[in-house]
């Protein structure tokens, strides 16, 4: 495979991802209280699926899942929000270099990067780019905007925390640990 082209793999991970991404999206959001701003369980799903597949796979299923996940639910995307996601699957995406997850790794060390880089990625997502975004494409204020970015960033970091560490705990137990077979 050469660098610039998807693998087949990728490719079925980016579909298999999105598809998720909606049933995610649609039945296992939790009301906040907070108009327009639910807490979301589809990013510890695309937190897994960025690190196992990488940052391209994060940012692409990110894109097209929210894109869907709002035309079929809501009518039409909120675009601000989906670039939001698809940036944030593609930072996560970038912490699964140093995490590694497919050598059956998944320790204290590889949890701490995994967490440092995931509410990093939230706070650049949700706290700054989905609020400006919101003000720049909709004119929406800045007083709203902001609240529910904070609110959406700081749920979506507890539920990736948990939920998302768990998953790439259970993914990488499934993994075989390199050098663990040995030859008889």
């Amino acid at each position: 495979m050469e660098n610039s082209k998807l693998s087949i793999k990728t490719i079925v991970a980016i579909g298999i991802g999105a598809a998720v991404f909606i049933i995610l999206g649609r039945f296992g959001s939790i009301p906040s209280g907070i108009p327009d701003t639910n807490i979301e369980t589809t990013y510890a799903f695309l937190s897994l699926m960025s690190v196992i597949f990488g940052p391209i796979a994060g940012l692409v299923i990110g894109l097209v899942g929210h894109t869907l996940k709002d035309a079929i639910f809501y009518g039409s995307p909120w675009f601000s929000w989906v670039i939001s996601s698809g940036v944030f699957g593609f930072l996560v995406g970038l912490a699964g270099k140093k995490i590694n997850i497919s050598e059956g790794e998944f320790g204290v060390k590889q949890i701490i990067i995994f967490n440092v880089t995931q509410v990093i990625s939230n706070v650049i997502a949700w706290f700054l780019l989905a609020p400006i975004l919101d003000m720049v494409i909709y004119a929406e204020p800045a007083s709203k905007v902001f609240v529910q970015g904070a609110i959406a960033g700081i749920s979506n970091a507890i539920t990736v925390g948990i939920i998302g560490t768990l998953l790439l705990f259970a993914y990488a137990k499934t993994r075989t640990k390199t050098g663990s077979l040995q030859k008889e």
